[in-house]
């Protein structure tokens, strides 16, 4: 007798929320990101030095990233969400007021502090209030919001900053405390999430997932993701917009926006997907087509090439992002994880901070040819690491039946 295919679990209007908050911050995180390589180097400073701006906040990331766990643990995922986001608003917004390089460099360190605090408890929240077997269209959702507004923040970014570089800065933090406001309103009196304190889901040991292949395969693809996209992409593109293709800033603001479009394009179709092939395959395509991209960055000498092969490096983050989010949530299953979560974070983190120094060095001894090339070739390695790794979606119960390990061999549990 055939199994009966189960309809998939719809998502809970808590996911709908945090969703609808991450394209505002998005929308924010896109202002700035063109404008901030050029700000810094309006100090008068090198093209390294302008990379370091973008490697502080990481650095403060990764170091608070521990802790920030530990916050998820004992306060809570909306508590530790919202000081967040409320953090980097207030230094963001300080950031327009800066007189000094170092003043630059010392407010988004603090901001870092804050990012850290509302990634890892927005990526908790994601992963607790979602059916498993809807995971990797929920993380495709989460990454769609953030992308789409990546793709509306540059090109809006790019006017302000032929109006004032400092303008970017002071719209990001109104941005930021809008969505404070929305995930207050919305969430204050959500019966899915449970008071902090009162949660008696168990915790999975870090220890426990490092002993996953998944998850460690996970952990290198998140190092080059972040070490591409948030490190170098948004340190070195806008500066070699300007000083090898002597294109100005506002076009910096539409490239980051076109490879914004691309990943819009794959993210959505990814996630679904990943829910039916499995994580593990389209990992494997999205590392080597972002490979592609990014290396071919480096080589162009036209716009038109340029914004080419920026589509395509889109393409392939869009591809790799959903169903790696989905691996962590698929290894740590019904357990709460706050070090689970922080260490995949940090290392995206450990990749934005080495990224744009590598590559910032890269550029100015030897050419931003070689720049991307290294990037690029992180990717293939970050391929060869996933090929031994296991699938760590399995289907139980018969075609559709989606689940993953500890799934299987834990009884749900009511949410309180």
């Amino acid at each position: 007798m055939a199994a009966t295919r189960q309809r998939p679990s719809a998502i809970p209007r808590e996911v709908w929320v945090i969703v609808a908050a991450n394209f505002i911050i998005a929308i924010g995180f896109g202002l700035v990101a063109p404008a901030l390589p050029s700000f810094a180097r309006s100090f008068d400073v090198s093209v390294t030095a302008a990379s370091i701006v973008v490697s502080a906040f990481a650095v403060t990331r990764l170091a608070f990233a521990p802790v920030s766990g530990r916050l998820v643990t004992r306060l809570g995922e909306r508590k530790v969400y919202l000081t967040g986001l409320t953090i980097v608003a207030v230094t963001t917004g300080a950031c327009a007021f800066a007189t000094h390089y170092w003043q630059l460099v010392a407010l988004r360190a603090l901001g870092g502090t804050g990012s850290t605090m509302f990634t890892v408890s927005g990526i908790a929240l994601l992963i607790h209030l979602t059916p498993s077997d809807v995971r990797g269209k929920a993380s495709g959702l989460w990454g769609t919001s953030f992308l789409l507004g990546n793709v509306a923040g540059p090109l809006v970014g790019g006017g302000l900053i032929g109006i004032s570089l400092r303008a970017p800065f002071l719209v990001y933090a109104t941005a930021l405390m809008v969505a404070v406001g929305t995930v207050w309103l919305f969430l204050r009196k959500s019966t899915l999430i449970a008071p902090a304190g009162h949660d008696t889901t168990p915790v999975m040991p870090l220890r426990k997932a490092l002993r996953d292949s998944g998850y460690i395969a996970a952990l290198t693809s998140s190092f080059v993701n972040g070490w591409a996209v948030f490190g170098v992409r948004v340190s070195l593109v806008p500066l070699f917009i300007t000083e090898v293709l002597h294109r100005d800033g506002t076009f910096a603001g539409t490239a980051l926006s076109v490879f914004a479009a691309g990943n819009v394009v794959m993210l959505l179709l990814s996630g679904r997907l990943s829910d039916r092939w499995g994580r593990k395959p389209l990992i494997l395509v999205g590392l080597v087509v972002s490979a592609g991209g990014t290396i071919w960055f480096g080589f162009t000498e036209t716009v038109t090439e340029f914004l080419v092969a920026t589509v395509v490096a889109g393409l392939g983050t869009g591809l790799l992002t959903p169903p790696q989010q989905a691996v962590v949530a698929d290894v740590m299953g019904k357990s709460r994880g706050g070090q689970v979560l922080a260490t995949f974070q940090m290392a995206a983190d450990v990749g934005a901070i080495l990224g744009p120094v590598v590559a910032g060095v890269l550029a100015d001894q030897l050419s931003f040819s070689w720049a991307f090339l290294v990037t690029g070739g992180l990717a293939v390695v970050a391929a060869l690491v996933w090929l031994p790794a296991r699938e760590t979606l399995n289907r139980v119960g018969g075609a559709g039946a989606v689940t993953d390990v500890a799934d299987a061999e834990r009884p749900r549990e009511a949410v309180q």
